[in-house]
């Protein structure tokens, strides 16, 4: 499908044709793309919807609910969490139950998913905790790199802003991005990526080109390509840290990342490739 850089096997090009340097602007995701602190929360959020549906009685097989959750939990990864709770609330409606509201659900799914990475996170506050095992390799320093090449930098993410945050201090990750750190509200039509996009366009007078964004979802890669950025695919594998994942490449194929990455291990040769007259 694409091309790697000389020497650097773990940089895939894939439309080698897209705008190289006179980056203004680099918008980074969080959970998967920077920050390892919710590894496994499909494994908290995938049997909670399985469990909630199964109590409607339906006379499915355990296996064809799961299947039907897996596929649209996958599906809607990358936006905003409420996504996946409304369509487990049409799913039980579906099925002959009265749902909750999807904010409730989301909140359930919040607590249990709490008990699973607490203490992670309490573990990097009070230092037991190493921030570089929580984070994709080469974040910090690629973080680092762009901000010393002048370029401002934002984080947007489909997790609640105030989890954001926290995580992010809690990874000594918050004075990178000047540019602010956004994520979901309880009022989820008053945020998303593309509109935190345009919003950067709009303010500062950009021209698409000018904007660089790193993410392991589709939908940053697709709103930046929409908008005509260049768009840095992270296929990381949470679990292992080296490997790209193989499913999130295709993902991020499919959406129109021109570069794919495992991680940011490679820092230095990935910014030579992004400003080659630096």
């Amino acid at each position: 499908m694409g091309a790697t850089t000389p020497g650097q096997s773990s940089i895939e090009v894939i439309h080698p044709d897209h705008p190289r340097g006179g980056f203004r602007f680099a918008l980074f995701d969080f959970d998967g793309t920077l920050s390892l602190i919710r590894e496994g929360w499909q494994g908290i959020m995938i049997p909670m919807m399985v469990e909630i549906l199964l109590e409607t009685g339906t006379r499915e097989p355990r296996e064809a609910v799961e299947a039907c959750v897996r596929d649209y939990v996958e599906r809607l990864t990358g936006k905003q969490t409420i996504y996946q709770m409304i369509q487990l609330a049409t799913e039980v409606r579906k099925r002959g139950g009265t749902p909750l509201e999807p904010l409730a659900y989301k909140r359930l799914y919040h607590d249990r998913l709490w008990q699973r990475i607490e203490h992670r996170v309490a573990g990097l506050k009070n230092g037991t905790l190493h921030p570089q095992e929580m984070m994709v390799p080469g974040a910090e320093a690629v973080l680092r790199a762009l901000r010393a090449r002048g370029l401002s930098l934002f984080l947007a993410s489909g997790t609640d802003r105030h989890y954001v945050e926290d995580e992010c201090a809690a990874l000594g990750l918050r004075d990178y991005f000047d540019g602010g750190i956004y994520g979901a509200l309880d009022d989820y039509c008053q945020f998303s990526k593309k509109q935190v996009i345009e919003r950067i366009l709009r303010e500062n007078e950009l021209r698409g080109p000018e904007l660089l964004a790193f993410g392991d979802g589709y939908v940053e890669i697709e709103n930046t390509k929409e908008v005509g950025g260049v768009a840095v695919g992270v296929a990381s594998d949470e679990v292992g840290r080296q490997a790209v994942d193989p499913w999130k490449r295709r993902r991020l194929i499919q959406a129109g990342a021109d570069v794919i990455l495992p991680h940011f291990g490679d820092h230095e040769a990935l910014i030579a490739y992004l400003f080659p007259d630096e």
